[in-house]
């Protein structure tokens, strides 16, 4: 397991995490991924979006679409749930990749930085509200 890896599982453990990068990534179609590797160390931003964003649409948006079809549909949970878990070791492939391109550390300007170059930035209390989850002792 990567550095990266490891302390992003244990980090989205956290009370408030999980909860705050999917209202992130549902609401405002963020890339968890990307705003915890801005969150764990950060780095070159253009490169990272660029990384996250060939790998969101060639890999992992596509398997969570077929995940969120699956939902509720009659004998389908065993499906799904191996979707789910395909879904992740693709996630994990990307924060493998996004760690190679990690900077010496980051700060909260990081995931405003990393929201921004994805797309439309989300408002600036959505930002804090993980930074906070994350930092949180």
């Amino acid at each position: 397991m990567s550095e990266f890896w490891d302390w992003a599982v244990a980090v989205y453990a956290r009370p408030g995490v999980a909860e705050a990068c999917l209202d992130l990534q549902d609401t405002y179609g963020q890339n968890v991924p990307l705003l915890l590797w801005a969150a764990w160390r950060g780095g070159d931003v253009a490169a990272a979006v660029a990384l996250a964003r060939q790998w969101e649409d060639e890999v992992v948006a596509p398997l969570r679409g077929v995940r969120r079809r699956l939902k509720g549909r009659d004998g389908a949970d065993s499906l799904r749930e191996q979707v789910k878990a395909v879904e992740r070791e693709a996630e994990r492939m990307l924060m493998a990749a996004l760690a190679a391109l990690a900077g010496p550390g980051a700060d909260g300007r990081a995931l405003a930085a990393v929201a921004a170059a994805w797309g439309a930035a989300p408002p600036p209390e959505a930002l804090e509200r993980l930074h906070a989850a994350i930092t949180a002792a």
